[in-house]
């Protein structure tokens, strides 16, 4: 594995309790920085952040609720310090149909908090590394935002605007030491499979080059390298884990 340095540095990971979030949580402690896991499950935050040491800290909080995380932003900086550091892995996948056939309710539900939500996180976090001038954020998009997958409208919509967030804003603090990045992952056995059908999960492992879901640490790798200062210049990108399934 190779070292990333991140000592000295604040890190808010939401989502951070479990999957791609726990896992770059950890990294994230291993490469020296403190790391505060922002979950809607309290419990399992909790468990997750003793698990990771005393680098580690837990807040329950939804990031559909942008006067929540203003006041937990405010708690972090004022109890571990400024927040250099953001990754966004809060999300839902939502059940398979049909567009026609799908519950609007649940529709709304699952922009509200994947692209809604992120929209929120960086709305935080993003004046205090503005006038600090400096910050690294990463937001956690899918290969369905690029792609679009069949009967999961909601959550092909939802993960292309955040990826077009994320460029638009990675352009609009491009003058500052800000990298605004996003990762397209391939799925990952986590718990989000719970939410998808056996015939959907087939169809995601069809459609990868690799012939396998991508491994969380593989995720928590190249999110680590995005946060480091030496991605001092790449910024408003979007990086490939697709696993060869993504064709541009």
């Amino acid at each position: 594995m190779n070292r990333i340095d991140l000592s000295g540095q604040v890190a808010i990971v939401t989502g951070g309790a479990q999957g791609i979030g726990f896992a770059v949580s950890k990294r994230i402690v291993d490469s020296g920085a403190r790391v505060v896991l922002l979950d809607m499950d309290e419990k399992l935050a909790g468990e997750a952040a003793a698990e990771l040491g005393d680098a580690a800290t837990a807040k329950c909080g939804d990031i559909t609720d942008l006067a929540a995380l203003e006041r937990i932003h405010a708690e972090v900086e004022a109890e571990t310090g400024p927040v250099s550091l953001l990754v966004n892995s809060a999300g839902i996948a939502g059940s398979n149909a049909t567009l026609q056939d799908y519950d609007p309710v649940e529709w709304r539900k699952i922009v509200d908090i994947n692209l809604i939500g992120t929209f929120h996180i960086n709305r935080v976090v993003v004046p205090g590394m503005i006038a600090r001038g400096y910050g690294r954020i990463v937001n956690i998009a899918s290969i369905a935002g690029k792609e679009g997958n069949p009967n999961a409208s909601a959550y092909s919509a939802s993960k292309a605007g955040v990826i077009g967030l994320t460029k638009s804003l990675g352009k609009e603090l491009a003058g500052l030491d800000i990298a605004v990045n996003c990762i397209t992952p391939a799925a990952a056995r986590t718990r989000i499979f719970d939410q998808m059908s056996q015939q959907h999960i087939d169809y995601m492992l069809s459609k990868i080059p690799r012939a396998r879901f991508l491994e969380l640490d593989e995720a928590a790798s190249m999110v680590a390298w995005l946060l480091s200062r030496e991605n001092s210049y790449t910024t408003g990108a979007v990086f490939d884990l697709s696993g060869g399934r993504a064709t541009y």
